[in-house]
């Protein structure tokens, strides 16, 4: 829940699945997300020196609940700020405990300050968790590097042809187990019918493997399920598009668990985040395309 003081009273758009606290490695039901858009040439260490603000703030303030930044690898530069929750009742409290925080909430003013001069614009969203449209989401996120995030909006009207339609990609990636993703509904904070699909990635040898597995998915549906396929893209789908994101754990938050599945990845971020004590930050941020 990045920036928790600009977020009260504004909803928000989604993506990914980011760890839950008490360490299950499964989506979270709730995902708020907030969406930075840079300036040209604001990204890279320009943007973590103002990033490293709200996570020091947040460590200082030893805040229970942590967030996850990933950056743009295509489309237009921007970096986005996850948080999961269990329900939205628990993302309120997370609001109010920082606003009741002096020290916390003047912090992460100042550190807004600093990091807006670097953005063209941002906004925010919230997704829910959608299990029945999701397919082997429990992955190892500590390990994980990139994102995939995919954007589908679905025409009005066309809610059961999305059902279906999802339905049939599952059967047909049924028996390849190395796809997996997450899907999310956008509640707030974006055009209504639209859905979010993460896919999560150790390195960029599985985008290369991925091609791979157009024949054993065709095969798996066969000819009238690819044709069937093909008719329910097209009546439900208006427009999609899928962007690649790089995690970055100097401006996460990451939580202990994090840090200790893979300490050599996380340590950096955490390292920064408890010798330097300047401004602030928590965990929000919206989502990706």
């Amino acid at each position: 829940m990045k920036r928790l003081g600009l977020l009260l009273g504004i909803c928000l758009l989604g993506v990914v699945a980011v760890a839950q606290e008490h360490g299950d490695m499964g989506p979270p039901k709730i995902l708020t997300v907030t969406r930075e858009w840079l300036k040209p040439y604001r990204n890279g260490a320009s943007h973590e020196k103002t990033e490293s603000a709200f996570v020091q703030a947040m460590a200082k303030a030893k805040f229970p609940t942590h967030y996850l930044a990933v950056d743009s690898v295509s489309g237009k530069p921007r970096s986005l700020f996850f948080t999961g929750y269990e329900s939205f009742e628990a993302w309120e409290k997370d609001l109010h405990a920082v606003e009741k925080n002096t020290s916390l909430s003047a912090a992460l003013d100042r550190a807004g300050v600093a990091d807006g001069e670097l953005l063209s614009g941002i906004d925010q969203g919230a997704l829910m968790y959608r299990a029945d449209q999701s397919m082997r989401a429990d992955v190892d996120l500590p390990h994980m590097r990139y994102f995939e995030i995919s954007r589908y909006h679905v025409r009005p009207g066309h809610g059961k042809d999305w059902d279906e339609l999802t339905k049939l990609y599952k059967k047909g990636c049924e028996k390849i187990p190395e796809i997996h993703w997450a899907t999310y509904q956008g509640l707030y904070g974006m055009e209504d019918g639209t859905y979010i699909i993460f896919n999560l990635l150790k390195s960029a040898t599985e985008i290369d493997h991925s091609f791979t597995m157009d024949k054993p998915f065709a095969e798996a549906l066969g000819e009238d399920g690819m044709k069937r396929l093909a008719e329910l893209t097209a009546a439900a789908v208006d427009s999609s598009e899928t962007n690649l994101f790089v995690i970055n754990p100097r401006m996460s938050y990451a939580s202990e668990e994090w840090i200790k599945a893979d300490p050599d990845f996380w340590k950096p971020k955490a390292g920064m985040a408890e010798t330097k004590k300047p401004a602030a930050k928590p965990a929000e941020k919206p989502a990706g395309q």
